[in-house]
């Protein structure tokens, strides 16, 4: 395994001009390209007018692990001030927001408002996810999003973006987050991806920054299942194997805890204190899976035995994206994504405290996905949280 330090495949991603690949396929992978006429509009104007590419030119003098900055200027307006009133715009977009999900709370639905927060397996999860169209999934007290389809207001304030495949709906608003980051004088973010694909997102900032002529820096880091690296505050992060159509990765958060040995259960704390002073070792090191979040998968991520800390993980967020017979087991299969139904034989395996459901297809109503996971066997279902921003 890693040490904490993180690494990987450790990219600073230069100034130096490079050209991308295009993805062959495009959107259209997702979900036979149904009901993808409702993504984008008016999406960025939620960071209050910002736009990609007013990072500060300064921004650019950071070194080693982070991008150096290209072109000589900044068309940034305003001066510092300026930006600060930006970042309390975008701060005080979170104020009032219900942990327990706004008003689908009582339907064990996941908030209707876009960002608002819900409280799920002991932790506050914000964002959105459509699947074909948008995922960003964020842990604020973890100050993690996973995926960064098109940048939400509140991921710029999260310091680290695990991404777990680089489809567009998945990783287009990277450029943004960096480059809004920089707007508001924050560090510049940790990046962590599959090892394939530190090459093509360096290529892909690059373009930003020749485009855009400034710069975006950004810590690039390849990690891959096996190795960890730490994550926010006393937490550390472990890739997990994931099944979709390109390289993928899920991404599985824990804590380390100390736990006092059987022994000694019951003795005084000043015994104890006694004894820890002395040299005695009075507790275990406990590994505590938290957080886990597969990005685009098939099942196969569930029945693989070396996932198996997954289904332990307190909340475990996961892909739906089909729930009924208007799309078949194959289709869903083919295009790397799981199928509801086939969640049913494998119900007894998920020990989870709490299930997120995200990444629905969006030709599915709100009633629509309640109604599929109603029909889930016991526990499962008891488990289940739905994410349903923007459902009607």
């Amino acid at each position: 395994m890693r040490g904490a330090s993180g690494g990987g495949v450790e990219a600073a991603v230069g100034a130096e001009a490079a050209t991308g690949e295009t993805v062959e396929g495009g959107m259209g992978r997702e979900e036979n390209g149904a009901a993808r006429t409702t993504g984008g509009e008016g999406e960025r104007g939620e960071v209050e007018g910002l736009m990609p590419g007013n990072a500060p030119a300064e921004a650019g003098d950071a070194v080693g692990e982070v991008v150096a900055g290209i072109g000589a200027g900044s068309r940034e307006k305003g001066g510092k001030g300026k930006r600060g009133g930006g970042r309390e715009k975008g701060e005080r977009a979170s104020e009032g927001r219900g942990e327990a999900g706004g008003e689908g709370a009582e339907e064990r639905g996941g908030g209707g408002k876009r960002g608002a927060g819900m409280m799920v397996g002991g932790h506050v999860v914000e964002g959105v996810s459509v699947g074909g169209q948008e995922t960003c999934v964020m842990v604020p007290a973890m100050k993690v999003a996973f995926d960064i389809g098109r940048c939400p207001a509140r991921a710029v304030f999260q310091d680290t973006v695990l991404i777990s495949h680089t489809h567009i709906d998945h990783v287009g608003g990277l450029a943004f987050h960096v480059a809004t980051r920089g707007l508001f004088s924050l560090a510049p973010p940790t990046v962590v991806v599959p090892p394939s694909a530190v090459e093509g997102v360096t290529a892909m900032i690059h373009c930003f920054q020749n485009l855009d002529g400034a710069s975006l820096p950004l810590r690039l880091i390849g990690l891959q299942v096996g190795e960890e690296m730490r994550v926010g505050k006393g937490y550390f992060v472990q890739p997990f194997t994931t099944y979709h159509v390109l390289p993928s990765q899920g991404y599985l958060i824990s804590s380390r805890k100390h736990k006092l040995l059987p022994q000694y259960h019951g003795l005084p704390g000043a015994e104890i204190k006694r004894l820890k002073d002395a040299g005695t070792q009075i507790a275990e090191e406990v590994v505590v899976p938290e957080v886990a979040f597969t990005g685009d998968t098939t099942v196969e991520f569930i029945t693989d035995p070396a996932n198996a800390h997954v289904l332990r993980a307190k909340l475990l967020i996961m892909e739906v994206t089909f729930i009924d017979d208007s799309v078949t087991i194959e289709h869903a299969r083919k295009f790397g994504h799981i199928h509801m139904s086939e969640l049913v034989p494998l119900a007894h395996m998920f020990q989870n405290e709490a299930i997120l459901f995200i990444h629905f297809s969006a030709r599915y109503s709100r009633q629509e996905i309640l109604d599929s996971i109603a029909a889930l066997p016991e526990p499962l279902r008891g488990k289940v949280t739905p994410f349903l921003q923007e459902r009607t």
